[in-house]
């Protein structure tokens, strides 16, 4: 059965992982993030859920919001050859996520080595918090970038940290 939104804050409570979730209307771009946040501090990022054209795992990749991407770029740089962006099928079979919702935290929901994760460095350090919706894009939850790490590595996931160009 895959995790909830509320399910899955009950395991960060349970695994004594301190973290602050807001609630907000539904979000589907960085645009409307940036619109609605105010100065809710920490690292706001974007994710990218695609799907390989030849055999292999999907790509999850969470970046820092204003970082360029070129997704085909990417898929070089990890030696994944073609990708795309998976459907809205793919999402809620593999993550159990709707669009607009792709998160790290969906993770809970993948198989281990059926998704390979890879996030950009800066997020995976430090102190400022990560920002990531709960398996819902109606809120955002603030974690430190270990308990991130820890909730993921939890769940058989282990993302690869990522080096990108600043913004």
């Amino acid at each position: 059965m895959p995790e909830t939104p509320e399910s899955l804050l009950a395991r960060l409570e349970s695994l004594g992982i301190p973290h602050v979730t807001h609630r907000h209307p539904p979000l589907h771009t960085v645009a409307e993030s940036q619109a609605l946040r105010g100065t809710l501090p920490g690292w706001h990022v974007r994710n990218l859920f695609l799907r390989p054209k030849n055999p292999g795992p999907f790509l999850l990749v969470t970046v820092e919001e204003e970082t360029p991407l070129s997704i085909n770029a990417l898929a070089r740089q990890l030696g994944m050859g073609r990708v795309s962006m998976a459907s809205a099928e793919d999402l809620q079979r593999v993550l159990a996520v709707a669009p607009g919702s792709v998160t790290p935290l969906a993770l809970v929901n993948a198989n281990p080595g059926e998704v390979r994760a890879v996030m950009d460095r800066r997020l995976m350090s430090g102190d400022a918090p990560v920002n990531v919706h709960p398996l819902t894009n109606t809120a955002t939850t603030a974690l430190a970038p270990a308990d991130l790490l820890r909730i993921l590595a939890l769940a058989g996931h282990a993302p690869e940290p990522l080096d990108l160009p600043l913004p």
